[in-house]
C-alpha cells in the first residue's frame, strides 16, 4: 500500500517538491510529470506556481506542462493565476495554446483572452468559428468589474411547454458543457426569462407535468452592467450557486456561479485592506506582493505618508509650542507616547467595526446619532478602566505625584472618548457625501488623534499643574 495515503497532504506535497527539483535537475521529465499525476488538477497547478518562480527553471517547467496529458493540462492552465498562464503561453506553440483555450470553460477563456497580447488574441480568433467567436468579442467588450465580465453563457435552458420527461432527456444531452445542471433557466420567445427550475424538482415531479406549472416566477436575477460587487452581495445574501444576468430587455445572456464570485469578493477584501492600511492602488492590480515592482509599491503607498507626514509636522509644532511646559515637567515626556498610541489604537478599532458594518449593510448614515452615542459611552466605560490603571502604576510604581497621575488619566479618557467617536464617525460622514469609507484609512485617523492627543495633553498639564 502507497504510504502516501496515510501521510498528512502538506507534509506529501512538500516530498514530493523536494523529488521534482531533483528530477528536474536530471532532466527525468516523464518522471517528474508523473509525479505530478498522483495528485489532483487544482494541487498541480498550485506546485506548477513554485517552479515557475523560479527563472532557471522556467524552461524546464515548460517542458514538463507540455507532457501532461492534454485534458490536466487544460484544467492545471485554468487553476494558474494570470502572470503564470502567460508564462505557459510564452512557451508552448500556437496549435497547443489553441487547443487549450477552445476546451476552458467559456468564462475561464474570457478571462485568459483579456490578459493576452492583442495580437495573439487576434491570432486565436481566426481559427475560432465564426458564432463563438462573435460571442467572445461581445464577451471581451463588457466593462471591467461588472456582471457581464463575470457571466458564462453555457447554462441549461428549457422551454415552458416542455414536459419534465423531455426536460430531462435535454439535461443528459447538454449538461457536460454547461456551468451547472442544478438550476435550469426557463426562457420565453425572444430569449426573455420567465422563470427557473432546479434539478431536484425535476427529478421528484411526474414526467409528465410541465415545466409551467413547476417553475418558480420569482426569482433573483442581475442586469449585465450591475457592479461585481453589488453581485456579490446578492450571492452572500441569498446562498445561491448561480444566478442569471439579464440586458435591459430582461434576455437571458449568462449566468455567474459562485467560483466566479469567491474570487470577487477575495479582490474586494484585499482592496478594502489595502484601502484601510493607506495603500493606494490606482491600477487596481491583481498581481500578488512579490509579483509587483518597487515602483508600484511606491507609488501605492507615499500618497498618505505624505499626507500623514505633514500631519505629523502639525503634531511637532504643537509640541514645540508646549516647550516650555514640559522643560518645568520633564516627566511628561515619558508619558507621551503612551497618550498618542491609545489613541490610534483606540480610533482604527472604532473605524474598522464601522468600515465592516458599512460593508455588510448592518448601519447606515441614518444610524450615526446612535453610532456616535454608543460609542461615546464604550469611550467612557473603556478610557475608565484603563485611567484606573494606569493611575495606580504612576502613583505607586513611577512614584509620581496624584497631579501628575491626575494629568495622564483625565487626558487618556478625553483622547480615547475623542479618538473612539472620530473613528466611528468618519466613515460614516464619507458613507453620507458618497465616498469609500475604506478610504479615510486608519493611518488618517490615527494622525488627526495624534495632533488632539498632544494638544489635550498639553492643556490638561496647563490646567491641573498651574504651568
Amino acid at each position: 500500500m502507497d504510504p502516501m495515503i496515510f501521510m498528512d497532504p502538506e507534509l506529501a506535497r512538500e516530498e514530493s517538491m523536494e523529488k521534482i527539483y531533483q528530477l528536474m535537475e536530471e532532466k527525468k521529465y516523464f518522471l517528474v510529470r508523473d509525479e505530478f499525476l498522483k495528485y489532483n488538477d487544482a494541487d498541480i497547478a498550485e506546485m506548477f506556481e513554485e517552479l515557475l518562480m523560479e527563472p532557471d527553471l522556467l524552461e524546464r517547467t515548460i517542458v514538463v506542462y507540455r507532457l501532461l496529458p492534454k485534458a490536466v493540462s487544460v484544467e492545471v492552465f485554468a487553476y494558474l493565476p494570470s502572470d503564470d498562464q502567460l508564462k505557459i503561453v510564452d512557451g508552448i506553440t500556437d496549435k497547443e495554446l489553441s487547443y487549450i483555450i477552445a476546451e476552458l470553460d467559456f468564462d475561464d477563456k474570457i478571462d485568459i483572452l483579456e490578459e493576452l497580447p492583442a495580437t495573439l488574441v487576434d491570432k486565436i480568433l481566426e481559427k475560432t468559428p465564426k458564432d463563438e467567436r462573435r460571442l467572445i468579442n461581445t464577451f471581451l467588450n463588457y466593462p471591467d468589474n461588472c456582471a457581464g465580465s463575470l457571466m458564462t453563457p453555457d447554462y441549461i435552458s428549457l422551454e415552458k411547454e416542455w414536459t419534465v420527461e423531455r426536460a430531462l432527456k435535454h439535461i443528459k444531452e447538454v449538461g457536460m458543457d454547461a456551468e451547472t445542471v442544478y438550476t435550469c433557466y426557463v426562457k420565453d420567445t425572444g430569449r426573455k426569462l420567465i422563470g427557473i427550475i432546479s434539478l431536484s424538482t425535476l427529478v421528484t415531479s411526474n414526467d409528465n407535468e410541465r415545466i409551467m406549472n413547476l417553475m418558480h416566477t420569482d426569482y433573483v436575477y442581475v442586469n449585465v452592467y450591475d457592479d461585481q460587487e453589488d453581485v456579490s452581495e446578492d450571492f452572500k445574501k441569498y446562498g445561491f450557486l448561480a444566478m442569471p444576468v439579464v440586458d435591459k430587455e430582461h434576455r437571458l445572456v449568462g449566468i455567474i456561479t459562485v467560483d466566479d464570485i469567491l474570487d470577487v469578493i477575495e479582490d474586494e477584501n484585499t482592496e478594502d485592506i489595502e484601502r484601510m492600511a493607506g495603500i493606494i492602488d490606482l491600477e487596481q492590480s491583481d498581481k500578488e506582493y512579490l509579483d509587483k515592482s518597487v515602483f508600484h509599491h511606491v507609488k501605492a503607498r507615499l500618497p498618505w505618508l505624505l499626507a500623514m507626514m505633514v500631519s505629523l509636522m502639525v503634531t511637532g509644532a504643537i509640541i514645540t509650542r508646549f516647550e516650555e511646559v514640559l522643560s518645568k515637567v520633564v516627566v511628561l515626556v515619558s508619558y507621551m507616547p503612551l497618550l498618542m498610541g491609545m489613541g490610534g489604537n483606540t480610533g482604527s478599532q472604532a473605524s474598522t467595526l464601522i468600515i465592516r458594518g458599512i460593508s455588510l449593510e448592518e448601519v447606515e448614515p441614518e444610524d450615526t446619532l446612535q453610532i456616535l452615542w454608543k460609542e461615546l459611552r464604550v469611550s467612557l466605560c473603556i478610557g475608565c478602566i484603563l485611567s484606573v490603571f494606569n493611575f495606580a502604576k504612576i502613583i505607586f510604581i513611577d512614584g509620581e505625584s496624584v497631579f501628575i497621575a491626575s494629568t495622564v488619566c483625565i487626558s487618556m479618557i478625553l483622547v480615547i472618548t475623542f479618538a473612539k467617536c472620530l473613528g466611528g464617525m468618519v466613515p460614516m460622514a464619507a458613507k453620507k457625501l458618497g465616498a469609500d469609507p475604506a478610504l479615510m484609512a486608519n493611518p488618517v485617523i490615527a494622525s488627526l488623534t495624534d495632533m488632539v492627543s498632544v494638544l489635550i495633553y498639553f492643556l490638561m498639564a496647563t490646567l491641573i499643574l498651574g504651568l
